[in-house]
């Protein structure tokens, strides 16, 4: 715990959070006027590798060693090189700016996910499924207004956690290094997620590693929307979702919105032309429509400022404990 507290304070924290703040305000105001995907190449060559490596011939096994590999394979030198290329670096807050840049995401999804509702609004399916597609892993083509409606909101949500708060998790006690490192990994899990029938056994080791990496910084982001739920029988939602807070998955994120919107979430969705069975959160609600997409993103958006105020709180406590206000 003092250790813990010791590097809450220190005045490299205080660097760490405002340089975090700077650059969320950057992206969110980017994010409005363009589209932004840094990795994209990345993702592209995690595609071309399963494709080289990922033989579907060959036994469960195989394929599981082989997508442990292909992860030590492309992490390994890239993350050295970066680690080297630093002791060159006159400029380290610049450099650090840079690698968080590439490491958190895009932070358009309340713009897209507002069109998308406004064309579903319209009865214009076609529209909002060519929208959102590109954020969605699931088939979009056999989804209807109230499937569209629940990838959006989905899709936020899992998102944000990922790509926000998590990035911006590690970035605070671990660095921009680590910040970089967990956001390839989530590209890996994307890139091959087991939910894609080819990727089951080949996806399995960057899932595990996804899953405990986001463990504690999505449950951080859960009681954060849980405080939107304040007025809203909170007490009984917490006993729902209690039981998932010790859970390696975000089970918990889509229970606490569904809870909190009063709709139903998850369910069955089609992959790669597959059907997968997925949990489904508060099943005695109703089905959500547009309007909830827009009352969703309030809620996301509501525990992202709230976490945002915690980054700058530490900024603060960090600020006058290690003696930048003498």
């Amino acid at each position: 715990m003092e250790h813990l507290s010791n590097i809450l304070t220190s005045p490299n924290m205080y660097s760490a959070a405002v340089t975090l703040l700077l650059l969320i305000a950057l992206k969110a105001i980017v994010g409005q006027f363009i589209t932004q995907h840094p990795l994209a190449f990345f993702s592209f060559y995690c595609q071309r590798l399963a494709d080289k490596v990922n033989k579907t011939s060959s036994s469960p096994r195989q394929q599981n060693i082989s997508g442990l590999i292909a992860i030590l394979v492309t992490l390994v030198p890239l993350l050295v090189i970066l680690w080297l290329f630093e002791a060159f670096i006159e400029v380290y807050w610049l450099w650090h700016a840079l690698l968080l840049y590439l490491a958190l995401g895009s932070f358009g999804l309340s713009k897209t996910n507002k069109l998308v509702a406004r064309d579903l609004v319209a009865n214009n399916n076609y529209q909002a499924k060519q929208k959102i597609a590109p954020f969605l892993l699931r088939d979009t083509e056999p989804l209807s207004a109230l499937g569209i409606s629940k990838a959006c909101i989905e899709m936020q949500l899992l998102r944000s956690s990922q790509l926000l708060v998590c990035v911006g998790f590690y970035y605070l006690v671990f660095g921009p290094l680590a910040a970089l490192t967990f956001r390839l990994l989530l590209e890996m899990h994307y890139a091959w997620n087991i939910k894609i029938a080819r990727f089951a056994h080949f996806g399995a080791a960057v899932n595990h590693i996804v899953k405990l990496l986001q463990w504690l910084p999505s449950r951080l982001f859960s009681l954060l929307l849980l405080l939107g739920t304040v007025g809203q029988n909170t007490l009984l939602s917490w006993r729902l979702i209690r039981g998932k807070f010790f859970q390696t998955d975000n089970n918990i994120l889509l229970h606490i919105l569904a809870l909190g919107l009063e709709i139903k979430l998850s369910g069955v969705a089609m992959y790669n032309g597959s059907k997968v069975r997925k949990i489904s959160f508060n099943d005695q609600a109703r089905q959500p429509q547009a309007t909830d997409i827009i009352h969703a993103s309030k809620r996301i958006n509501f525990a992202l400022y709230l976490f945002l105020l915690l980054v700058m709180l530490l900024a603060i406590m960090s600020y006058a404990t290690s003696g930048y206000s003498k």
